[in-house]
């Protein structure tokens, strides 16, 4: 009897090399498609963490990166950018299979990252200090930015060559050297990047490429005494830990966490457009998006309009395999998810909310072709897109972040209520608003608590725009040219040219 052939399998990238780890540990990563294992990737214990780390922190204070200028370390991002550009197909399949998420959708992505290490590429040597105008005639007194040392970089997976590129793009801009943490669900496109920073020249330890779990892996390292930057993309709960490591090592951290972000609709917006942006908004990227619109706010004019042109638009949905460009919606990455959706569903029903459409894990002949190799698709972790009428905004679906294909809408009457209802959450990423009023925009965007508004679009991104959010969705900020500040910490430097001996000693001047 013929033998399966041995899973594909990934070693981690540390100190410009290619290991197991000491520990040896190992772990599979499941095809959402099909519910299979389909790779093997090594896994970091703490002397692993310990040695990235180790790594990282000599090559921030020696030899070839240490001793780099700001352009130089420029040229080494524009050749990652060239690289990921040119491997960006085989990135996003990678990702896809990995993920589930949509192979049209990553292989964009990864393409389009390659701008994000361009525009870092070119802020590297525009990062300035200060001469101060100081209030003491014989003191020349200036500031300097320096890296603010090792980096942790941890990074979810669902758009992880996105993720990854805002945080180690600035951070090596500012010349910082960076371990970076792989999701365990689904860490092997990270792996493959790896690949490239090797291929682009960075000197050993400047990058390392690990993943693992949170005992051997994240806790040891978010709470290592050399780590001096976190950056950190997850959910709230994992966050509160990340938080509580830091202490250990009072690194500067920045959260960029989830959301249940609100889509408002007025009664004079341009109902194609605003039921597109919901779909995309809810549907897009199988609703596996930290931004994902999922409480939707309509006027009650357009309530029924609205939902008509959403259902008929749902029925063109296909279902099915990620890597087939006809698919618009692929699996979740994981069973719990649908676990998740499926209780909520419950729960809102409970409370007197009704599904319109959805709300099921569809059935075999509902999905779209096969994987590569012929794998059937039955076992893979699919969900609806799923529609949801609200009474008002204690639904369950309204307060519950489900990382899935759920959309769920509430009517309001006039502006006040729809504003109180889009800020009645504790999270505070995204938001979008569909109104042809632009007074009105401009008005209610002000008022949105969330760190970004989108205003008739939704789910735009650009290296260019700062991206991030309030209360339990996070605090810092990615992209945008300020991020490069985030990851140096300045020096102040005074010289006396007066030819006077300093005066009183014991007198502060």
């Amino acid at each position: 009897m013929n033998q399966p052939a041995p899973l594909p399998h990934y070693p981690m990238y540390i100190d410009g090399a290619w290991t197991e780890g000491e520990s040896k540990l190992q772990m599979n990563t499941i095809n959402p498609a099909t519910g299979n294992p389909w790779a093997s990737f090594a896994c970091a214990g703490t002397p692993d963490v310990e040695r990235a780390v180790n790594a990282a922190r000599q090559a921030l204070t020696s030899g070839e990166w240490a001793s780099m200028t700001a352009t130089q370390r420029g040229r080494l991002l524009y050749r990652l950018a060239d690289l990921v550009a040119e491997h960006a197909a085989h990135l996003g399949e990678l990702e896809t299979t990995d993920s589930g998420k949509l192979a049209a959708e990553t292989r964009a992505q990864s393409g389009y990252v390659a701008d994000y290490y361009r525009y870092f590429a070119g802020l590297a040597d525009k990062v300035e200090g200060a001469t101060l105008p100081i209030d003491k005639p014989d003191m020349h007194v200036f500031t300097t930015r320096e890296p603010i040392g090792v980096v942790a970089a941890v990074v979810p997976w669902n758009a992880q060559m996105f993720l990854t590129a805002t945080k180690l793009g600035p951070a090596l801009a500012a010349g910082c050297t960076v371990v970076l943490k792989a999701s365990e669900w689904a860490p092997i496109a990270m792996y493959e990047f790896a690949k490239l920073i090797d291929a682009a020249g960075f000197p050993k330890g400047v990058v390392s490429v690990i993943s693992g779990d949170a005992e051997n892996c994240a806790i040891p390292l978010t709470s290592h005494p050399d780590v001096d930057r976190i950056a950190f993309t997850g959910g709230p709960e994992t966050a509160r830990h990340v938080v509580r490591n830091s202490a250990e090592n009072f690194a500067v951290t920045t959260l960029e966490l989830g959301g249940k972000s609100p889509i408002i609709v007025f009664d004079d917006a341009n109902l194609d457009s605003a039921a597109n942006g919901m779909i995309a908004g809810n549907f897009g990227a199988s609703g596996q998006s930290c931004v994902a619109g999922t409480r939707a706010f309509v006027h009650a004019s357009v309530k029924d309009e609205i939902v008509a042109r959403i259902t008929e638009k749902s029925k063109s949905i296909v279902i099915g395999d990620p890597l087939d460009a006809a698919t618009h919606v692929g699996p979740l990455c994981t069973s719990a998810q649908i676990d998740t959706i499926e209780s909520t569903l419950r729960q809102a029903q409970s409370q007197g909310a009704e599904i319109v459409f959805g709300g099921r894990r569809p059935d075999d002949s509902q999905l779209s072709g096969k994987q590569a190799g012929g794998d059937p698709l039955v076992g893979g972790h699919f969900f609806e897109p799923t529609l949801v009428d609200c009474p008002d905004t204690t639904i369950a679906t309204q307060k519950i972040e489900m990382f899935g294909p759920v959309m769920s809408i509430v009517t309001f009457e006039n502006e006040e209520q729809a504003i109180e209802m889009a800020n009645d959450t504790v999270f505070g990423l995204g938001s979008g608003i569909f109104t042809q009023n632009l007074a009105r925009a401009h008005r209610v965007s002000k008022q949105l608590r969330a760190g970004i508004c989108w205003i008739n679009t939704y789910r735009a991104i650009s290296p260019i725009a700062p991206f991030g959010g309030f209360n339990q969705s996070g605090y810092g900020r990615e992209a945008g040219h300020e991020s490069v500040l985030d990851y140096t910490r300045t020096r102040t430097t005074w010289i006396n040219y007066s030819d006077e001996p300093m005066a009183n000693p014991f007198t502060i001047r």
